[in-house]
Parts: structure tokens; sequence; C-alpha cells
């Protein structure tokens, strides 16, 4: 027998949040995030999950891109970080991918030799962000450079927003407001609402969108109890208990004997730990559920076990289901209390835990 932890992947529930996108964006093309491995999620069966409902698919980087074509995913991908020599050019055009270009070195490297086929472009405006793009006295300039290039098919343009994810924030309409200044007139396709802008920011939904996190069930905003928007978990980490054992009364737990029992106890054994993703700096007192019911973690996460109270739980024994976070409980909930985002816990699921997909719609 294998050792029962696992990433539980739903794809109905993967297109159940792309529909919710699409509810958000009737009129617009839809561009689905997938990079870092579909954010845990697996690329290759989002992709395939996906396929009839998406307009285009983007990655980081090509190795990302380039595994998807050799699956056989045939639609539109961008490489949302570019290329980073001049050998990547060639194997866009072999693999048929879209370039984000992000600074004006990567624009003259497009130029530099004839491609094998024209290709199409995102120019990144930094509209605010601060971290990549050409900057507004530059960014005209290189659409029309660009545009009349060659080895350029298409120029698109697009931006991307540093705090969409607060509603009450002006800096998202500031961006807007200075992307619209510099690319009037400007006769292109644009793209700039990422999820929380694709949910809070309608006037940023233009010609493309670009879901990431929502597509996962995860809500963008801070305040996401209150927020979910009918957003459905994809991924639930699970594992099983395989051991109990009763404490004594300032009995200790674990290495360091970070938490005692202040009474006697039940704690129960959980086969997952830091290895498999599951954050070292979680704190006591740290949810899991056990068969439907909520447990606190207690001492210290290790390498490939965690200890659980099973107080209130008299019927909780060897074998039972516990659930780490996904459906029952929020991935955002475990985020808050390792002091990170769902993100990092959602990519950070290590390659030792099996992905078993539902895909109902496959049947």
């Amino acid at each position: 027998m294998t050792r029962p932890t696992f990433a539980h992947v739903d794809l109905d529930a993967l297109r159940h949040n792309f529909n919710i996108t699409r509810q958000f964006s009737p009129d617009q093309k839809i561009m689905a995030m997938l990079k870092a491995d579909a954010y845990g999620h697996g690329a290759e069966r989002a992709a395939v999950a996906l396929n009839d409902k998406t307009d285009a698919i983007a990655v980081a980087f090509i190795d990302e891109a380039i595994a998807l074509r050799k699956a056989g995913i045939s639609k539109p991908i961008t490489l949302l970080q570019g290329i980073f020599d001049q050998k990547e050019i060639e194997q866009a055009c072999e693999y048929q991918l879209d370039l984000v270009i992000l600074h004006a070195e990567q624009a003259r490297m497009l130029e530099a030799e004839p491609c094998s086929r024209p290709l199409r472009l995102w120019l990144k405006f930094d509209s605010g962000m601060h971290r990549l793009g050409f900057s507004a006295d530059e960014y005209v300039y290189w659409f029309e450079h660009l545009s009349a290039h060659p080895n350029v098919a298409e120029v698109r343009l697009m931006t991307h927003f540093s705090c969409a994810d607060e509603p009450e924030n002006p800096v998202t309409a500031e961006q807007e407001a200075l992307f619209d200044k510099t690319t009037q007139g400007l006769k292109a396709t644009y793209s700039l609402a990422n999820s929380a802008a694709i949910m809070a920011w309608p006037s940023t939904r233009r010609d493309w969108v670009r879901p990431g996190i929502m597509l996962y069930g995860v809500c963008p905003f801070a305040d996401w109890r209150e927020d979910h928007r009918n957003l459905r978990p994809v991924m639930t980490l699970k594992s099983v208990i395989i051991s109990t054992r009763t404490l004594a009364p300032d009995e200790a737990v674990g290495y360091g004997g970070s938490w005692v029992a202040k009474e006697q106890c039940r704690i129960g054994v959980v086969s997952i730990g830091y290895a498999d993703g599951y954050p070292r700096c979680l704190p006591n007192g740290t949810p899991v559920l056990i068969s439907g019911q909520r447990a606190p973690l207690v001492g210290r996460v290790t390498m490939d076990m965690i200890t659980v109270d099973l107080s209130g739980l008299d019927d909780a024994q060897v074998g039972d289901e516990v659930t780490l976070w996904g459906e029952g409980l929020a991935v955002e909930e475990i985020a808050e209390c390792a002091g990170t985002i769902a993100y990092e816990l959602l990519t950070g699921v290590s390659k030792r835990v099996p992905r078993l997909y539902h895909d109902r719609s496959s049947h």
C-alpha cells in the first residue's frame, strides 16, 4: 500500500471557477494562468480540462510552454517572462509561442536576427508596479518600432496591477488612467485585468482578461471570508491518522516540547510534513479536519508528520481521513496561520505528494 497522503484535484471545480470568470467577463477573451504547474495543480491536466473553454494559456517561461506543447496542447501560449536568450526566440517560433516583451534588451534581441516565422507579442507597460515593463516615455516608441519589424506579426498591449486585491485602494484606478493616457490612439488589443481586477474593477476588463488564483478557487482579496463569490477549491490536501496515543497532564509532544498537555488528552499523528509542503512555521492551534470535524495542530510540524489534538473527537482512530486544506477548510485560513498567502501553499506542495484527479466530465 502506498502512503495515504495526496492532493485531490477537482477539475470540475476548475471549470466551475472558469465559468465564474466568464460571468464577470462575458465579452472578453480569457487567458488562463497555468504557470508554476498550474499553481501546483498540474499544468497538463489543467490545460486539457480548460481546452474547450479558454482562449489562451499563459506560463512563466519557455520550459513550461514546451512541456505543454509536447503534451499535445495546441491553444495559444504566452510566455509571461518572455525570452532569456537568442536560442529561445527560435524555440518560440518552433512551438508557436507568444512573447511578453518586458524591456528594451528583449526587444533588441528579437530584432537581432531573422525569425523563421513572425511572432505575436504582448508589450508590457509599467503603470506603477515598478518591477517589469516599459516606462511611459518609451512605450509608444517600442510599440511603433516593433509593430513595423518583420519578425513581429502583432503587438498587443498589457500592464499589471499592484493593488487590485485592495478594492478601496485608489492605486489601481491611477494605474489604469496612466495606461489609458499612454496608449491613447494606439490601435491594438489590450489586457489589464488579473483575478482581483476581474472581480473588483470592471473598467479594467478590456479585450483580454488574465485569471490566475481565482481559477483554483482562491479569493484574491484579503477579506476572503466575505468575498468568495461562489469559487470552489480545486485542491484538497489530504492524509490520514497513522497513530494515536494518550498524554498525561504536563507531558510534551514533539521536538523541543513546544506543546504541553494541560490535562489528559489524546493526540493523533498524521502522515504529512514540511517535505510535503505543509509549512513548518504553522503554529499550535492551526486547524485540520478529521472526518469533517476541526481539530488543532499541536507541536512542531516535522519533515514527515504532524500531531493533532483529538480532544472531543472520541471516535477518531487510525486510518481516519485528515484534510489539511481545501474542501471544508479554506487554504486562505491556513495561509493566514502561516503568515503567508494561498499562492505559496498551493505551489509549494511537493512532487512526492501524488495528485489524484477528479473529472466527472471525462466519464
